[in-house]
């Protein structure tokens, strides 16, 4: 296996008054880093009221960070903000080093775990429109085009920033086209699964929870075949895509489980534009499991940042089931005044906690049905095959007058057939 030569880097950070998650964001910048191939070799802070204009730290702070840059031979400095423009150029010259910030590092990781056409035109959009704003310092800036082929005949007044920012712009009209067209496709399959009436479960949380690994537990207890297991690894963004497999109970009842992109916090305002209409199938569901890494000491404060989200889009209002996982990793077990309600304890990795889960899911999804019986007269069997692809057909009998089918489904389903198939339910 080839081994990953990492840089090195100093990691630097503002801590505002008041802000409680300082150091578990001081954390995560690390770990941000190191999905990065980037190994960090120190720590630097400042505590101010506000974030210093020009440089971001104060003065004083900056003047350390040079030395320690030299006293380590570190060329790398990353800021766990995102910086403007003109910070980035002045820190550059005030340290002699490569500055990068927290949003530079998410979509790095974003540009390297992108797998599906849609992704990775979501992350080069980020990546675009945060570049756009910080194209300057061109040495020839000054320099002029000619106009003519390949410039549009914009004329000899276009300097090269204009050029190069002409030409992003163009790219992100294109990538923006195209993602268009990729979205109007998933919404179509969106409205074809929907015509099943087969209820949603879709897994949230933050990154590296063990969502996807949960999925396939899931999965796996149902023996379902190994290509629809989806990719799970402890690692910061793992997926950035939306699974979607159909599991079936025992009762024959199904529905579809979703695997979501992780969430994380301060996450770059481009990306929370361009994975919005990923998060949006979100909507769609009738229940979320929020799963939750139970071994770690900062658990509650990141199921804030993913209920914070979930508010922003719009889905606070959905039926929520607490997945504490990882239960295998903690040493001393979670007292129930420490879980958010309603929970399950599980672990994806031994399968403690499957069978509750499932049930969870069961009373949460299906608690509400009602049980009806429909009788269809011979020669209507289409509505036979309806009922059967539609609703959980528990048992069928054929009697004099028809077809008698007793059918577990919820109120409004068993309204809608009734209407459909203009028949009484008895």
């Amino acid at each position: 296996m080839e081994q990953i030569i990492k840089e090195k880097a100093i990691i630097a950070g503002l801590e505002r008054k008041g802000q409680e998650d300082f150091n578990y964001s001081m954390e995560e910048l690390a770990n941000l880093a190191d999905a990065c191939h980037i190994s960090v070799e120190a720590v630097i802070t400042q505590k101010a009221e506000r974030v210093h204009p020009s440089l971001y730290l104060g003065t004083g702070k900056i003047e350390e960070l040079a030395r320690l840059l030299d006293t380590l031979e570190v060329d790398i400095v990353i800021f766990n903000d995102e910086l403007s423009p003109s910070q980035v150029r002045n820190l550059e010259k005030r340290l002699d080093a490569s500055v990068l910030d927290r949003t530079t590092l998410i979509l790095n990781i974003f540009a390297e775990r992108a797998r599906s056409r849609e992704s990775q035109l979501q992350v080069e959009l980020a990546r675009l429109q945060y570049v756009l704003p910080r194209l300057s310092g061109i040495s020839s800036s000054s320099g002029r085009q000619r106009g003519g082929v390949g410039t549009k005949n914009r004329g000899s007044g276009e300097t090269k920033l204009e050029l190069s920012q002409r030409r992003i712009e163009d790219k992100i009209t294109e990538l923006g086209r195209e993602l268009e067209l990729l979205i109007s496709q998933r919404e179509t399959q969106r409205r074809r699964r929907q015509k099943t009436e087969i209820p949603v479960v879709s897994l949230v949380g933050y990154t590296n929870t063990g969502k996807s690994s949960l999925m396939n537990a899931l999965l796996q207890k149902h023996h379902a075949s190994e290509d629809k297991a989806v990719f799970a690894k402890d690692m910061l963004f793992a997926t950035l895509q939306t699974s979607v497999r159909k599991l079936e109970l025992a009762d024959r009842k199904s529905f579809l489980l979703t695997d979501t992109v992780g969430f994380v916090s301060k996450l770059p305002h481009h990306l929370v534009k361009a994975f919005r209409s990923t998060l949006e199938e979100v909507l769609d569901s009738d229940l979320l499991i929020h799963v939750v890494d139970s071994a770690n000491p900062d658990a509650e404060q990141l199921i804030e940042v993913t209920n914070t989200t979930l508010r922003e889009l719009g889905a606070d209002e959905i039926p929520v089931i607490y997945a504490y996982n990882k239960t295998d990793l903690r040493m001393l077990p979670l007292e129930s005044k420490e879980l958010r309600q309603p929970a399950v304890l599980v672990s994806a990795k031994t399968g403690a906690g499957l069978e509750e889960i499932e049930q969870a899911i069961r009373d949460a999804i299906f608690g509400h049905y009602k049980e009806v019986e429909v009788t269809i007269p011979y020669g209507e069997d289409q509505f036979v095959s309806y009922l059967h692809e539609h609703a959980y057909v528990k048992s069928t009998r054929y009697e004099e007058d028809g077809t008698k089918l007793t059918v577990e489904a919820s109120p409004a389903m068993i309204q809608k057939w009734s209407q459909l198939l203009d028949r009484p339910t008895s």
